[in-house]
């Protein structure tokens, strides 16, 4: 211990605290070094070579394909691809299963690709459906694009087709994908909010970046917030090649479409399942799987032959723009079944590993400036993710066909491979294995034969210009009700923005330029000026409006796999109950029966009636359609309880199918409901066939103004 004495006026312990704020000063001073403020700064690369084009991939010609020596767009992909471990960057939250596709007939006219060619032939599949912004524990009914990932183990490899659920994107170039996921995440400064997109950062990007107005607008609409993962469809996004034996090359694009109808939540519902059941979707595909009500899609293309490659108002290789089916319809090639769930999550589920650049011969690549990204970044990110270059030996990975090459050792290396010569050609081990050459069938994979000729530049190409006209055609096709749905989310999403300035632009210089109403409606909404006029020129479109890109055309007119709820108590009509029940399951529909417990009640005749939950247990945003049959004390009974009331009242809001016997029509009374095409009255057979009706419309969509003075 020191004797010295500490000098005058300071104590021991008061000259320790100085010390003590020193070094704590000195420690903040040399952090200070680490941090780091850009404004004011050039944009560099990380090793701080200035940047002049931060918007455009390096490419042969404005519209050729992108070039590996692009350094500055590799090592901000690269640098993306590697952020987070392990889980996924983006579509983190996922749930998959397994199932077949088979093709409907042999479709070598248009592609040498074996499962295409083959009637007889069942392909194994893994599909995997995710959302794209949120964290493996977010909800799966929030706001977001799903992506819609198809893993097909063919005879020739591993062919994945990564899309979503909207045929379109965000961006037209991939430099620009690090930068549009970064604002679409939660907010770095408090990690807010998760799986969502109503916040400052992901506005002020959209509102800055045009490109993106289509696909928002999109993500504004109800495809956002599908039923159920069964009920969405799937869509390749960019345009792909087919090429066929005689080596004739046709631009495709691909469509999964649903067997059972394309439809919706409505937002309410959306909000809140995901407080009541965050994993409503998962739930929901686990369950059909299970019952045997296997999801089912068509997979068609839209064909466009090479010499009509620039005959459209817009351009094939932009992945913000559709082809409208009017000017070129879908034609179905075969049809895909999941049949059968995970083992486990882990292996199978997070495992997987997709890449756009898993093709077989027969498909190709088109000059899609986000395509050409996207194929080195899916691979460089699976190489971080699943801890290094084996990943393909993971057993959900593998292929059946055989795979022999070089390739050796890295980290989790499973095969062991046999002979001496890792390298082609050689003559140690006789040549083996060798390359297999092209050929109209079963040949090597030979990549399409595309002329290039132009000068190496960053640029985008005028044709991708137009940001606004399909989207206008986007909006003018939704029905009545898809467009106030719209309104609603842009008013909701940029309600939550707190920067004035952003939620401004984003009406005058976006939405005024898709539609004038649209943005006159969500500025009132926010409380700013109506815009009398877009702030650029658009160029219409000659199509109107395209009657297939409304959720409304597109049901599958049954109620196959539809969930309905009946509410009983006490004295209820065992006999109106079981007529319900087979009726419905006569039209594959699945019935549950809910009381005011778990426990079983009595039914007017006496007889013990189990129930298969409690109203509380299953709430009505767990189903599609709630029935309340007959027997005076049970409609008592049900009349007192506030969980019943509320269950109808729920379901009346979100726009359900509701039955409800003579003995019942007093419970619309006391929750003041009016009868309406979907609030139906009665016990007889007709009751119920315009009951099942209404549940096959998805909606009662006339009652939606009415349904707006139901209290949340």
């Amino acid at each position: 211990m020191s004797n010295k004495t500490p000098p005058a006026g300071k104590s021991e312990a008061a000259g320790t605290d100085t010390l003590d704020r020193q070094n704590t000063n000195a420690k903040l001073e040399s952090l200070e070094q680490f941090r780091a403020d850009g404004t004011g700064q050039a944009l560099r690369t990380n090793h701080g070579v200035k940047i002049s084009d931060n918007q455009n991939t390096l490419k042969a010609g404005p519209r050729g394909p992108s070039l590996l020596e692009d350094f500055i767009m590799r090592e901000k992909i690269t640098h993306f691809d590697h952020e987070r471990i392990p889980e996924r960057i983006v579509h983190a939250r996922g749930t998959a299963a397994h199932g077949f596709f088979e093709t409907y007939e042999d479709h070598s006219a248009l592609t040498k690709a074996g499962f295409l060619r083959d009637p007889s032939k069942k392909t194994p599949v893994f599909v995997r459906f995710s959302t794209v912004q949120g964290p493996r524990g977010s909800g799966d009914t929030v706001r977001d694009v799903r992506g819609f990932a198809v893993k097909l183990y063919t005879d020739e490899g591993n062919f994945d087709l990564v899309g979503n659920n909207m045929p379109i994107f965000f961006i037209q170039d991939a430099i620009k994908f690090p930068d549009f996921v970064h604002a679409v995440k939660p907010e770095p400064h408090n990690e807010i909010p998760t799986g969502g997109s109503a916040h400052d950062t992901f506005w002020d990007f959209v509102s800055l970046v045009p490109e993106s107005a289509h696909m928002v607008l999109w993500t504004m609409s109800d495809r956002a917030i599908p039923k159920s993962l069964r009920t969405m469809q799937g869509f390749g996004i960019h345009t792909f090649r087919f090429v066929n034996g005689e080596g004739k090359g046709t631009f495709v694009k691909f469509h999964w479409k649903p067997k059972f109808g394309t439809c919706s939540l409505v937002w309410d519902e959306a909000q809140k399942l995901a407080g009541k059941d965050t994993d409503f979707h998962r739930r929901d595909l686990w369950e059909s799987i299970e019952m045997g009500d296997y999801p089912e899609w068509e997979l068609g293309v839209q064909i466009v032959p090479e010499e009509d490659e620039h005959k459209f108002e817009f351009d094939l290789l932009d992945p913000t723009k559709i082809i409208p089916e009017e000017l070129v319809p879908v034609t179905p090639l075969g049809r895909m079944v999941l049949d059968r769930n995970p083992d486990n999550y882990f292996a199978e589920t997070e495992q997987v590993a997709f890449c756009p650049g898993h093709i077989v011969p027969g498909i190709d690549f088109s000059n899609d400036p986000l395509l050409q990204g996207r194929l080195f970044s899916y691979t460089d990110t699976q190489i971080s993710r699943l801890g290094g270059p084996n990943f393909h030996e993971i057993p959900i990975n593998r292929p059946i066909a055989p795979n022999h090459n070089g390739q050796r050792d890295a980290q989790h290396r499973t095969r062991i491979d046999k002979g001496r010569a890792s390298y082609e050609p050689n003559s140690i081990d006789g040549g083996w294995p060798k390359e297999t050459p092209s050929a109209p069938i079963d040949g090597g994979f030979e990549t399409y034969p595309e002329r290039v000729d132009a000068h190496k530049v960053r640029e985008r190409s005028e044709s991708f210009s137009d940001h606004f006209s399909q989207a206008t055609l986007f909006f003018n096709s939704m029905s009545h009700a898809e467009k106030e749905h719209i309104i609603a989310a842009y008013s909701f999403e940029l309600g939550k923005v707190e920067r004035e300035y952003i939620r401004a632009r984003q009406v005058n210089e976006i939405l005024a330029n898709i539609d004038l109403e649209l943005a006159s409606r969500v500025a009132a909404n926010l409380g700013l000026p109506a815009p009398t006029k877009g702030t650029v020129s658009v160029k219409p479109s000659s199509l109107k409006e395209s009657p297939a890109l409304s959720q409304m055309n597109l049901l599958s007119g049954d109620i196959k796999s539809r969930k309905v709820a009946i509410l009983v108590a006490n004295g209820v009509d065992g006999k109106a109950v079981a007529a319900l029940q087979k009726a419905l399951k006569a039209e594959g529909a699945h019935a549950k029966v809910l009381g005011p417990t778990s426990a079983p009640v009595k039914t007017a005749d006496g007889q013990t009636l189990a129930v298969d939950a409690s109203q509380e247990g299953l709430p009505s945003v767990a189903f599609d359609a709630v029935w309340v049959p007959g027997g005076a004390d049970s409609i008592k009974a049900l009349s007192a309880d506030g969980v019943a009331l509320h269950y109808l009242l729920e379901a009346y809001k979100h726009l359900k199918a509701i039955g409800i016997s003579k003995d019942g029509k007093a419970l619309l009374e006391a929750l003041r409901l009016k009868e309406d095409a979907g609030l139906l009255v009665g016990d007889d057979d007709s009751t119920i066939k315009a009951f099942i009706a209404a549940i096959a419309k998805h909606r009662v969509w006339d009652r939606e103004p009415a349904a707006k003075a139901i209290p949340a």
